[in-house]
């Protein structure tokens, strides 16, 4: 810092123009007065220690912006950290979604396969059931056809036997058939004369 001051001193001092004209060292010498205030007042400064103060203030605005820099590092590594956290969580998410539509797709599938092969089997019961009420209309219309037959064929057969049987031979036929009755129900022990 002396060094300065001498610096100064001696620059002031060497070739201004009041020294040119002769005028040296007076207080009436603007350019004397001028210097020497400047000097005093770097003086004053030196003694101060404003430079050193200006210095600290510098330092801690740089240690203040070096801190506000590391702690923004420090946001980003924990916002890229989060970034990547949630990136692995949305893929597995997103595996996760695709397990599970995969897995209704098959479900759906074998429900439909299920409803199918259930359908065929309700399908085949009714058509089975449909079969069976056909053959039974089909076995009665024919029972009732043949009852029919037999009826009209028995009022003939009697219509043709009344013209043509006389009242002997229904007399006879009346006895066989009570000898018939007797031997089927009671055997052949009244035929014997059996009690």
């Amino acid at each position: 810092m002396r060094n300065v001051l001498t610096l100064s001193l001696l620059a002031l001092t060497s070739a201004t123009p009041a020294f040119a004209a002769g005028g040296g060292f007076t207080m009436a010498n603007t350019n004397f007065v001028v210097g020497l205030g400047f000097l005093l007042f770097i003086g004053i400064l030196l003694y101060v220690k404003v430079p050193g103060l200006l210095g600290g203030q510098l330092d801690a605005r740089a240690e203040g912006i070096q801190k506000e820099l590391d702690e923004a590092r420090a946001l980003r590594d924990e916002a890229q950290t989060i970034l990547a956290s949630y990136e692995r969580k949305q893929q597995e998410v997103q595996a996760q979604a695709d397990r599970i539509v995969a897995s209704a797709r098959e479900d759906a599938a074998a429900a439909a396969d299920e409803a199918k092969a259930e359908l065929e089997q309700s399908i085949a019961r009714r058509l089975a059931a449909a079969q069976e009420q056909i053959a039974s209309a089909e076995a009665s219309a024919v029972k009732e056809v043949r009852d029919q037959a037999i009826t009209i064929a028995v009022a003939a057969a009697d219509q043709v036997i009344a013209k043509q049987m006389t009242a002997t031979e229904a007399n006879k036929l009346i006895d066989a058939a009570i000898t018939d009755v007797n031997d089927t129900m009671f055997g052949e022990k009244i035929a014997h004369g059996t009690p």
